[in-house]
């Protein structure tokens, strides 16, 4: 749960390095990124001060009733299988796991090192860290496969294209549809579109909010909403362009919040479908720290649930 809530939770949301995430959103929102950012510092704070202050206490009141164990993170209704998980054949020696261990954090930092002394964002960062990602499972492989280290690394490398395709295939068109109605049809029928027209999806926003009254408490609940539930799909990414696009809409309504709501979107999307609540994107984690990852999930449910609510709340009076 540690390593979930904080890495594909409170990490991810912000993503206040590399700017991916806010990236997206912003550009979807018609936002410059800076703006995204700062709007999102304090619904990522809260978000991750409640999720894992929640999730410190159920923890330790299963393990206070003996529901939960200290030693292993089973539960006594986890799968036998996990148990028998721990016996097989380890391909590192304990003092290679140790010097890896400390030599992927001395990496990384000095990724972040990098960006902020270069100034690399978005996709140059993206490629600092995707490239000592690669380095770092070639000379792992090769240490632990040896002579067949590099048939390996072909491998692994095809099953993470196989992947990163897989979760971000749904961007494209989720995002193409959306900016065709903002800006694209304004290229492509331009002065057919009345005057003063901000795209045929933002004037039917518009039109709706003449007819139902939209108010912040309203918009707030609709941006967490529509979040999560384009969360559900499992990538976290797909969704957050359209909860940009949503964020723009009520902004336009209300007349003010635009950073904030997108930030709220983008903060739901990434912790349901980040990897803190859809049990696929759970896999990771869970096999790194050798629990079922249906059971992570169900014991990120309530800590999440109660954060995004609280969250939510808390954007209402930033709105």
């Amino acid at each position: 749960m540690a390593m979930n809530l904080f890495g594909h939770g409170i990490a991810l949301s912000g993503d206040f390095i590399i700017q991916a995430a806010p990236k997206l959103t912003a550009d979807a929102a018609g936002l410059h990124v800076g703006d995204v950012i700062s709007a999102s510092v304090p619904l990522v704070i809260v978000m991750g001060a409640v999720t894992t202050i929640t999730a410190f206490y159920l923890i330790k009141r299963d393990m206070k009733s003996g529901k939960l164990t200290a030693t292993t993170g089973l539960t006594k209704d986890s799968p036998s299988e996990l148990q028998a998980d721990s016996s097989e054949k380890q391909l590192l020696s304990h003092n290679q796991k140790r010097i890896f261990a400390l030599l992927i954090p001395v990496l990384f930092a000095a990724d972040v090192a990098s960006m902020f002394v270069l100034d690399l964002k978005g996709g140059d960062a993206t490629a600092l860290v995707g490239g000592t990602s690669i380095f770092i499972l070639l000379i792992i492989t090769l240490a632990a496969h040896r002579n067949k280290g590099l048939e390996k690394t072909t491998s692994y490398l095809i099953e993470g294209f196989q992947f990163g395709f897989r979760v971000f295939g749904p961007v494209i068109p989720i995002a193409a549809f959306f900016y065709l109605g903002d800006s694209g049809f304004a290229q492509m029928i331009g002065d057919h579109l009345p005057k003063g027209s901000h795209g045929i999806v933002n004037d039917l926003g518009v039109g709706l909010a003449s007819v139902v009254p939209l108010s912040k408490e309203v918009g707030a609940i609709t941006l967490t909403a529509v979040g999560a539930i384009t969360g559900l799909d499992g990538s976290g990414f797909s969704g957050i362009s359209l909860a940009g696009s949503i964020a723009n809409l009520f902004a336009t309504a209300i007349g003010t919040g635009a950073a904030t709501l997108t930030a709220l979107g983008q903060v739901a999307a990434i912790w349901v479908g980040g990897g803190t609540l859809v049990p696929w994107a759970l896999i990771p984690a869970a096999a790194i720290c050798n629990v079922d990852a249906f059971e992570l999930a169900r014991r990120n449910l309530l800590p999440v649930t109660i954060g995004l609510i609280v969250t939510t709340i808390v954007a209402m009076f930033l709105i």
